[in-house]
């Protein structure tokens, strides 16, 4: 197995994972949840999105939760922006990273963004530019990089056409989404055999769902073929508002078992990244999907019966 030595986790667990609990988080809670990841040794959390809040209520504090957690200079603080609008609040909150999004599928761009993929471009563009000129980083999203809840199977080449624009546009590094979780290891390959023939891995990082359990199968591959940069969520939180059956992102303390037990090195501290998804499990008061949870809540109830 050609496996990497370190491996970068991106912590999406603050917006993606956040973004489609119905209960109400308080603006506090999600403050004190990036607060404990800013110390289990990430590098990066996604900590927000400034999508208009009557698409995304749960996160309509996200000025507010920038401005008041406790920011380590080590860390990148992302968060994601639809528009100029978005940018600009993204901007008084001083994000370290913009992130823009779209999908390869057309019909998932549609009923996400409300507008074509073509018609898409243009707009991420100037939000590119601005952040830009904002010295700011630019992640792109790449939505529904296998299979679309309205399409089914997406074509690599689907993937590399919108690659190709948000690279040219500026984005500095993609974000490969498998949102609908359908993904299996071929299926990786096939893709990233496409994209790599154009662009080095590190342009890259993988976002696997875990719908359907193979989340951890598609990361090992993905990592046999270059990739380095993987995007998780804490508790295996998550889901997708506009992709029916969208279950939560690989939990970040499973996939930390995973390449810990691998001797690939992450930086991260596996006890503290536990302690801040017991801490949200608390908050959104029911059981997150992650198999390291499990064996905890196991755990407690084997030593108090």
């Amino acid at each position: 197995m050609r496996l990497p030595t370190h491996v970068t986790l991106k912590e999406v667990g603050p917006r993606d994972g956040l973004q489609n609990e119905a209960t109400h988080i308080a603006t506090a809670d999600k403050v004190q949840l990036v607060n404990l990841l800013s110390q289990t040794g990430l590098s990066y959390i996604e900590v927000t999105s400034f999508v208009h809040p009557k698409w995304i209520p749960q996160l309509a504090d996200a000025v507010e939760v920038l401005q008041e957690i406790k920011r380590h200079k080590d860390i990148t603080y992302a968060a994601l922006v639809p528009n100029m609008h978005g940018l600009e609040r993204a901007l008084q909150a001083d994000v370290d990273e913009v992130n823009v999004f779209m999908s390869a599928s057309e019909s998932h761009n549609q009923n996400n963004i409300n507008k074509t993929i073509d018609a898409t471009f243009p707009i991420l563009e100037e939000v590119v530019i601005g952040a830009k000129a904002a010295n700011k980083t630019v992640r792109g999203y790449i939505s529904t990089v296998i299979g679309c809840p309205y399409e089914g199977y997406i074509e690599p080449e689907k993937v590399l056409y919108v690659t190709d624009k948000l690279l040219a546009m500026g984005v500095d590094e993609i974000s490969l989404g498998d949102t609908i979780g359908v993904a299996v290891p071929t299926q990786v390959e096939r893709l990233l055999e496409t994209l790599l023939k154009r662009y080095p891995a590190e342009h890259f990082a993988m976002h696997f769902h875990d719908t359907r359990g193979t989340a951890l199968a598609n990361i090992m591959q993905s990592m046999e073929m270059g990739i380095t940069k993987f995007d998780s969520a804490l508790g295996g939180l998550g889901g997708c508002p506009y992709a029916k059956g969208a279950s939560g992102n690989v939990a970040t303390e499973d996939l930390l078992y995973l390449l810990d037990g691998m001797d690939i090195h992450t930086g991260i501290d596996l006890q503290k990244m536990l302690e801040a998804a017991q801490f949200i499990e608390q908050i959104v008061g029911k059981a997150l999907p992650s198999k390291q949870m499990a064996i905890l809540r196991n755990e407690k109830e084997e030593t108090t019966s």
